[in-house]
Order: C-alpha cells, then structure tokens, then sequence
C-alpha cells in the first residue's frame, strides 16, 4: 500500500489517489474508518459521501418520530459504548455519530456532495478510478484507489419505493414517501392514512396521532412486532453500581445476543409457540374484543420478515385510544377524497404516506467497469456477502437483517484490514475471490433463500444481487452467531483468494 495521498494531473482534471477508498459516510462507512486508522494506522483513506453531511439512513429519513428498530446496544459500535435508551432516536444516533467522529479526527477524511457516476477497475495499472461529481457545483473530480470499500448500503436514499396504483392523479391531497419527508408538510386537524405495515408505519403512526384528527393504518397484510419497555434491566443495574459504561456496553451486548440467538432458533423450531407469545402481547394491549386475527396475526412463519421493536407498546396504545386505527384490505384506486378499497369501503383522506419500501440499489447506482467491461453484479458468486467473484479490490458492507448491521460493520472492517495487511506481508497488489476447483459443480442460487427471508424489497430486485452457492463461504448467511467465529478464522490463503 501506498502511505502517501497523491495528486496526478490528467487531461481531464486532477486526481487524488488514496490506499483506500470508502463509500458512504453512514454507520458502515464511520466504523470502516475507525477500524482501519487503529488497524492500519499510515494507511491513506478518502470517504466520498453523496449527502452534506453523515449519517446516511439517519440523515435521508425526517418523517416524525424515525428511530431505531435495533437496540443501540448492538447497532451501536463494539468500540463505542452506548449509554442511552436501548431503542435510539435519528438525533441520539447522528449524535453518538458526530462523537465518533470527532474522537477520532475522522472529519477531514470525508468529501461531502460526491457523487459517484462510474467506477473502472484497471488490472493493468492494479487501480480503481472513481469519476465523481459535485452535487452543488457540478464539478467532475476523479479518485484512483487500490481498494474500494462499499459502505453504501442497498438501497436507494434518492427516493423511496412507492407502487403505481390507479387513479393516484385523481387525489386532491398529498402523497408523501416517508425517506422524502416535506419540511412544509402540516398535518394538524387532517385524516392521514399511512399505507404499509412495517417499522417506518409502525413508527411513524403513535408519533402523528396527537396531531391528526385521525391516522389509519392501511395494510394489505399484518406483520410481526415485539414489544418491551425501551429500557434494559441489567444495563440500569450496572449503572446504579457506577459499573465503567465500556463493560456495560460488552456485557448488555452478549446478553442481548444471547437472546436474539435463542430467540432466532425458537422461531424456527417452534414457530407457532413464538407466534402465539407476539400476538399475546398485541391482544393484552388491545383488549379481548379486538380482532387481532385480522390485523396483525401474519400468514407467515416469524423472522421470515424483519421484526420490528416497538417500545413501550406506543402504535398498540394509539390503537387502543382510539386516534389511530388498522384496516387490513387491498388498494382498488385512489379517488379524489381518499382511497377505495377492494372490499367497497372508502378510506377518507387528506394526506396519504405511502411507507412502502424501498428501492434497492445494489452498488449505489454506480456504473462499474472491469477492465473496460460493464460487471452485471447479477452474474457474480458472493464470498461471504462480501467479496464478488471476478471483482478485484473491493469488498462490500452489507449487515444482518436478524440482528444489527452494525454488528457486520464491525466484522467485516476487521477482515478488510487483515486481508489489506495480508496483501501488504505477500506484496500482492490485487486480490479477488474466484471458484475453486471442488466448487465448480455446486448449485448456483439466488442471494436470498427465499423460504428463509423474503422482504418485498428484495423479492423485487433480486436479480440486481450476486448469486450465492450452497457451501458457507459462498453466501450470506444472515447467521451473525456463527460468522462471528467463522469470518475471524478465514484462512487468506486459501484457494478462493488469487492474489496479484
């Protein structure tokens, strides 16, 4: 690796070069920065942010209320203790951010309006070259890098995921998409319907329901929630015996883990007690006359979705009061006052929010090159989630659905910068995952097993996302648990790595 940051002038425009190259100043891209000053100190790195400032998802999403549906805990990272409430606000998260950063002079290493158009890989010069432009003055600016790390997430922050139904240009009110919340958006005294069923309703509803006349749920199918106090027993207990916060934070970790563990298996080995304990704990809010069979026992298996936390039961209590409501039915149209339903009911409406999802963007809507060729992304087998066949110098952050991301920012980042120092002691300047020999014959399947996980939003682009293989090494396994152990053993020499 080079130490140095250098500046090359080519016909275009100058360029900056940099050992590393990190993309996204989110949490991933924060806690990759982190791991690799204290890892590789010495080591040149550049972290390109399309955004003015961090905090990624933190940052994109302003709908009233938007919080985490991790605990802190663990979304929280292994470095940095979390001394707040288990389920965190966007203000407490970008805050806890902010302190990272600062601690760790982390600042002057980010380029804020970057946005990335084009990434080519030259295996002739051992480079990748990133063609950015600057989103307040249009200026292009070009970065080479040996290694491209990509903290960007998988979706799109631009614009959130909103179906096309009929009759959407009839509406005399307004639609809004919570990841683009309007600042001048008033809801006072308005019937709201929000339509969707997952954490961003789930959230967003107790938090507009002092201020609407009335918030309606409208989903076309239930979902799983848990709900607990936004609190940890143990983590006061140790406070109240003035326990050093960095302990607190490892010991509430594990046992948070622990229990996400157990409680991960039991979904699967005895789904329907599982079931019957969440939806026990929505009717004790609700009440014995309420149809929770309707609303909000799902046809599904539990974790076959994410689950949602909420805290101190918040949307259940909204329910329960009266000034917010659930209807479980299908979109027929829009119409000018509202939304028709299948079931010939009429919502009422003044503003509709449509938390439907989001748009996934594998690569962060980047057009790759390797050596001159366009990657379909689609057509590459994935090392552990994060390396791809046939793509040198780049590794991928994507996190665990069943537990923290975070929890993946902090293994992976540990496994680029020993692979980075593997490279270094072998004096390999490119690395890249390929297919051994006894692999060639194994099955070749989707990213997601869907009878496992099956979000709509990955159902609906997965085609975008590299394939995965039936052994360990070649897939993503969503098994924090067992990565945990296995991704700190991965031997770097074995033959999956060719090096250059």
């Amino acid at each position: 690796m080079n130490v140095a940051v250098r500046s090359h002038a080519t016909a275009k425009q100058a360029s900056e070069h940099f050992d590393v190259l990190i993309v996204g100043a989110g949490i991933s891209g924060i806690g990759s920065a982190y791991h690799i000053q204290k890892q590789l100190p010495g080591t040149s790195y550049v972290i390109l942010e399309t955004q003015e400032t961090f905090g990624g998802t933190w940052s994109t999403h302003r709908y009233p209320g938007i919080r985490s549906d991790s605990d802190l805990h663990t979304f929280g990272y292994s470095f940095k203790p979390w001394v707040g409430p288990p389920i965190a606000t966007a203000e407490e998260i970008l805050s806890y951010m902010k302190e990272v950063i600062d601690d760790n002079d982390i600042a002057r290493h980010i380029r804020y309006k970057h946005k990335i158009n084009s990434a080519s890989w030259s295996s002739e010069q051992n480079l990748w070259t990133i063609e950015t432009v600057t989103t307040d003055t249009g200026e292009p600016r070009t970065f080479t890098a040996n290694f491209l790390w990509m903290c960007q997430g998988y979706y799109r922050h631009s614009e959130g995921y909103t179906p096309e139904w009929k009759g959407m240009d009839r509406f005399k009110g307004r639609i809004v998409h919570p990841q683009t919340w309007p600042d001048d958006i008033d809801l006072a005294n308005k019937k709201v319907v929000v339509i969707g069923s997952g954490a961003t309703a789930a959230t967003l509803v107790p938090n507009i329901t002092d201020t609407c006349a009335h918030v309606t749920m409208l989903q076309r199918s239930p979902t799983y929630f848990r709900l607990g106090r936004n609190a940890i027993e143990i983590a006061e207990e140790l406070r109240r015996l003035q326990v050093d916060e960095a302990w607190i934070h490892e010991i509430v970790r594990r046992k948070i883990l622990f229990e996400q563990d157990a409680f991960t298996k039991l979904c699967v080995s005895k789904p329907e007690q599982v079931k019957k304990e969440l939806i026990g704990q929505i009717s004790a809010v609700l009440g014995p006359d309420y149809d929770v069979e309707t609303h909000f026992t799902p046809k599904y298996r539990p974790w076959r979705q994410r689950i949602a936390f909420v805290p101190d039961a918040d949307l259940f209590k909204g329910i329960a009061s009266g000034k917010a409501s659930v209807v479980t039915d299908e979109i027929e149209c829009f119409v000018e006052n509202g939304i028709q339903l299948k079931s010939g009911k009429l919502l009422e409406a003044d503003v509709i929010v449509t938390a439907t999802g989001f748009n996934l963007a594998a690569l962060g809507d980047i057009a790759f090159e390797i050596d001159g060729k366009p990657l379909a992304f689609g057509d590459t087998v994935t090392y552990r989630g994060m390396m791809f066949t046939g793509v040198p110098n780049m590794v991928w952050v994507f996190g665990y659905f069943r537990a923290s991301w975070t929890l993946r920012v902090d293994l992976v980042a540990d496994f680029v910068c020993r692979l980075l120092g593997h490279m270094k002691a072998k004096g390999a300047k490119k690395v890249e995952v390929s297919l051994r020999p006894e692999d060639h014959n194994m099955p070749i399947l989707p990213w997601i097993d869907p009878e496992n996980f099956n979000p709509g939003y990955m159902m609906r682009n997965m085609n975008l996302l590299p394939k995965r293989g039936d052994k360990p090494e070649w897939q993503h396994s969503q098994d924090y648990w067992t990565e945990k152990d296995e991704i700190p053993k991965t031997d770097l020499d074995d033959k999956a790595f060719v090096y250059g």
